[in-house]
């Protein structure tokens, strides 16, 4: 027996819904939803323990899966499943994780598995998008302490028009590709990239998406009231001790704000602020220590919090001294490693990113083998965040989602600077060497300039910004280029990166409920000043994208070939490409033209000669004589009947000088007219219409002889048929009949006798 189906529908305003439905599928988790849009259908499920976990966080594990099945395709490699998440699949795990988990409550420490999986994918839905309804729908129908529904809207904009939720089509058309998160109230999460927009635009954009956000959670509400809201669970919250809060604060709360007014350094200032905690807690007797707890260390860090944000709103100072919109000294350095194709040093302040740049064939692409998307990525770049960035000593177990996540947004704010004519495949790592705010804004200024440092010729060069606020009441301050610090304690921290001339990627997280959209803007227009001095200091260093790549890097020619000479320039087997590599020391890689279907050679060598020996051989197996053109030849080999001769502009094409067309003088021995190795011109005449061979002649270009006499001509209509006439005696067929029957009737008379 069928179950019982709840069911909502969000009209999407275009003909597309969005279907959110329950009570069918995986009862035995603590809500489960499935979300559907054409073809495209997610199952979400949540489960959250009842017991408390022993950490001071919470353990929230966001999953994001997609079942190959879903497209009908099989996965790919040996063992024929899905196994570690691939990078799309991470990057929507943290879009989902970032606004979710500000919703559950501080003292929550249940440990919680949101797992969302596509079980049927459609060509044209980008299932990401669906990915935070189907998460917040679902928590909806469980009793988690959650503060209010919330869901995630992408827009796109096409010919001036926003789009939310595009498709893959409508997106490869559009200048804006973003993601907002958001409740029915207040936008949390904003991560994109754009084609140079303004600020006011992406407010708009944010705004658009926004009334969309509002009819999902909305229709979260009426199915969640469907399906019988379910009462909060209860659970056991932190100990909390107001008295003790109070004692603390104000024992902390004065050295900590001058402290930090003072302007330190990042170890010296965290050493004197583990120097006010340690003496606050020595003013406890060791029983009262054991008694409080982690209340002691919880409530210096909240007084500690406090005395910072008031010194930024008091004083406009903040910790490292500077104002509110003041960066951090800059220092860069470009072709620093000498064997890299490009290399870049960038440092502001004490955080430092080191970048590389390798150039390489289409064959180098990044390959994107997942059930909703496949393709291939001919820029792509990776971040690696070593903990010795941060004078930290911990394992490394592969690579982290903030990893992946960092990476991305660097790679999206670079790669539409990079030409659609760069005929490389271009890979930028990105080493944090130091970190103390905003390594991933560090790693776009050190790609820009290891780009142009290694050739590649940037549209226009690109700087990011990492950026905070904080606010209270009527008063806010916007913090530009904050630190590592001041990530934790702000109301909001966003990342901007653009040209001189727009936006080019985002990415916000927004704490602060209600945020005015007059104070964003204004802090997108301060990012915007950061953004321009930053970008100064980049071209100062390198004003433009060196001319060519570097001497032992390696030159990448293209060269288009009809569709009927790829199986020549291949060879049977590869064997005519192989020895090209081989002897020229190049990397040869041919791709077809999925429109002219011709084929596109990429040649990839490290100096002129190679490269242009492999052009002279493509010539070569692309040479076409001309009827009437004279070309130089070369013998290559000796016959009874002629020599074979190999056309100089084009090594590899043979042809056959008949002995005839050697000379004007009847020649009876080849050799006596020409020999190995010599070289001489010839004239071509096309297909000969006798042989239907390639036909030259060497006496067509020579003087003929004074007196010399042609043979005429045979005459092939002489009388008589092929039936009648054949021979020189004028015999046919009849007659040799009539002969070997007068034959046939002497052998028997003599035999009879």
């Amino acid at each position: 027996m069928i179950p019982k189906v709840f069911r909502e529908v969000i009209d999407l305003g275009d003909g597309r819904e969005i279907s959110i439905e329950t009570g069918k599928l995986a009862k035995q988790a603590h809500g489960s939803v499935v979300v559907q849009s054409g073809k495209c259908m997610l199952l979400c499920t949540v489960v959250s323990n009842y017991k408390q976990s022993p950490v001071d966080f919470l353990p929230l594990t966001v999953d994001y899966r997609e079942k190959f099945a879903a497209a009908g395709r099989y996965p790919g490699g040996f063992f024929k499943r899905e196994a570690r998440p691939s990078d799309g699949e991470v990057l929507t795990m943290r879009l989902v994780d970032r606004v979710l988990r500000p919703l559950f409550p501080k003292d929550y420490h249940s440990e919680t598995q949101v797992m969302i999986q596509l079980m049927s994918h459609d060509e044209n839905v980008m299932p990401d998008a669906m990915a935070g309804l189907a998460a917040s729908a679902a928590i909806q129908l469980s009793d988690f302490p959650f503060e209010c529904p919330i869901s995630e809207a992408r827009v796109g904009r096409i010919n001036g028009e926003f789009v939310i939720n595009p498709t893959f089509a409508q997106l490869a058309e559009s200048d804006i590709d973003m993601m907002i998160g958001a409740s029915a109230d207040s936008v949390m999460m904003v991560e994109g990239e754009m084609d140079e927009i303004s600020e006011e635009e992406m407010a708009e954009a944010i705004k658009f998406a926004h009334e969309a956000i509002k009819a999902q959670c909305a229709a979260q509400v009426r199915l969640a009231e469907a399906f019988g809201k379910k009462e909060t669970r209860e659970y056991e919250g932190e100990r909390e001790d107001e008295d003790l809060e109070k004692k603390i604060h104000d024992m902390a709360y004065d050295k900590v704000y001058a402290i930090a007014k003072a302007g330190s350094a990042k170890h010296e200032r965290s050493n004197s602020f583990s120097e006010i905690k340690e003496d606050i807690k020595a003013t406890f007797s060791e029983e009262e220590q054991e008694e409080y707890g982690d209340l002691l260390s919880k409530y210096y860090y909240k007084a500690e919090k406090a005395a910072i944000r008031d010194l930024t709103l008091n004083e406009g100072l903040r910790l490292d001294g500077r104002k509110t919109d003041e960066i951090r000294p800059i220092w860069c350095e470009v072709d620093y490693l000498p064997s890299t194709h490009g290399s870049s040093i960038f440092t502001r302040g004490e955080t430092q990113a080191l970048a590389t740049v390798t150039l390489g064939t289409s064959r180098d692409a990044n390959q994107i083998d997942m059930p909703s998307q496949e393709g291939e990525e001919r820029f792509y770049l990776h971040y690696n965040f070593p903990p010795f960035s941060t004078g930290e000593a911990r394992p490394i177990r592969g690579t982290s989602r903030r990893e992946v996540g960092h990476g991305n947004l660097a790679q999206r704010a670079l790669k539409g600077m990079v030409p659609d004519e760069c005929p490389y495949t271009v890979r930028v790592v990105s080493e944090v060497l130091e970190s103390n705010g905003s390594s991933s804004m560090a790693t776009v200024c050190a790609g820009t300039m290891a780009l142009m440092d290694a050739g590649v010729q940037l549209k226009k060069p690109v700087s990011g910004i990492a950026m905070g606020l904080i606010s209270q009441g009527e008063k806010y301050a916007v913090l530009s280029d904050i630190l590592g610090d001041e990530d934790h304690l702000g109301d909001m921290d966003f990342k901007v990166t653009g040209t001189a001339d727009g936006i080019t990627a985002c990415q916000m997280d927004i704490k602060v409920k209600g945020l005015s959209y007059e104070i964003l803007v204004n802090a997108l227009k301060q990012a915007r000043e950061g953004r321009l001095h930053i970008l100064e200091k980049l071209t100062d260093t390198i004003a433009t994208p060196n001319a060519d790549v570097k001497e032992h890097a390696p030159t990448m020619v293209t060269r288009r070939v009809p569709n009927e000479f790829i199986g020549a320039l291949i060879g049977p087997g590869g064997k005519v490409i192989q020895e090209m590599q081989k002897e020229t020391e190049t990397t040869i890689v041919i791709n077809e033209d999925p429109v002219t279907e011709e084929g596109i050679v990429e040649i990839l060598g490290v100096g002129k000669k190679g490269i242009d020996a492999v052009m002279a051989r493509i010539d070569a197996i692309l040479f076409k004589p001309e009827v009437g053109s004279v070309y130089e030849v070369k013998v290559i080999k000796m016959l009874d009947f002629g020599a074979v001769v190999e056309y100089m502009d084009a090594p590899g094409n043979e042809v056959l000088l008949h002995v005839s067309e050697l000379a004007w003088e009847r020649t009876e021995n080849v050799s006596d007219v020409v020999n190995m190795g010599d070289v001489f011109d010839v004239k071509y005449f096309g297909i000969d219409s006798r042989t239907r061979k390639e036909k030259v002649s060497r006496k067509a270009i020579l003087p003929k002889p004074e007196g010399f006499k042609e043979r005429p001509p045979r005459d092939d209509k002489r009388s008589g048929g092929r039936d009648n006439n054949r021979g020189r005696d004028n015999r046919g067929r009849d007659n040799r009949r009539d002969d070997r029957r007068d034959d046939r009737k002497a052998r028997e008379d003599r035999k009879d006798d």
